[in-house]
């Protein structure tokens, strides 16, 4: 359904994560290697960082190839905590910038790869779109990222075909969890990344089993079994 990547390290420009890498976000786009649910991301994008602390965005509703203003402008762009994702829309949600993660709630940007039940989701008057994954993150962000592996086994109680790969961070911490998608980990010399698929061939990714919590904080991994995890 989406595609999405965190970096937490040392200082790295945007572009050199989601546009140079052989096989990254902006590949990924149109040709994703591991995706089980649809073709090609094509129905909007969002990239997000930490500048001082502080979460800036850029989304769009168009395909992250055709944006040259953010090709142009992504190499500037530097930061040690990156969320950025490409959508594939659900069919009958809304194909609209305020749709694409990641979404934020003034401290956390959050990314949600997957599909849910809206019916399962309580209303908000503060999510940013009335599509799943904005519903979904305002729950989330109403719950408390600390308890974020218990919201999502709720959910997933509540709707056993829900897939619900999220991503977040909040400038010195990445948090995720596998819920029905892929998700792999690369442990850099200057940083980690959390990746929907890998970006290149490099042999050092690994990926992530499902159903699992991971927290990155530094250089430290760790991964906790959800509940509902077999």
């Amino acid at each position: 359904m989406c595609r999405h990547l965190g970096w937490l390290g040392a200082p790295r420009s945007v572009a050199s994560l989601v546009l140079d890498p052989p096989q990254g976000l902006l590949v990924q786009s149109y040709a994703p290697r591991r995706q089980k649910h649809g073709l090609m991301n094509a129905d909007g994008w969002g990239a997000g960082f930490f500048d001082s602390g502080v979460p800036r965005r850029w989304r769009s509703d168009k395909p992250l190839w055709g944006d040259a203003s953010f090709a142009s402008v992504a190499p500037a762009l530097r930061s040690g905590c990156v969320v950025a994702a490409v959508r594939s829309a659900t069919i009958g949600m809304p194909i609209e910038p305020s749709a694409s993660a990641p979404f934020t709630d003034g401290e956390w940007l959050l990314s949600h790869n997957g599909i849910v039940d809206r019916a399962v989701l309580p209303l908000s008057a503060v999510a940013e779109s009335t599509v799943d994954s904005a519903l979904l993150a305002a729950l989330v962000f109403q719950q408390g990222m600390d308890v974020l592996g218990d919201t999502i086994a709720e959910v997933g109680a509540l709707d056993p075909n829900a897939r619900l790969n999220i991503l977040a961070a909040n400038g010195s911490r990445l948090v995720a969890t596998t819920w029905g998608d892929t998700l792999s980990v690369l442990r850099l010399p200057d940083g980690v990344v959390l990746a929907s698929e890998p970006y290149d061939d490099d042999p050092g990714w690994a990926d992530i089993p499902d159903r699992h919590l991971v927290t990155v904080a530094g250089s430290d991994v760790e991964l906790t079994p959800l509940k509902g995890s077999v």
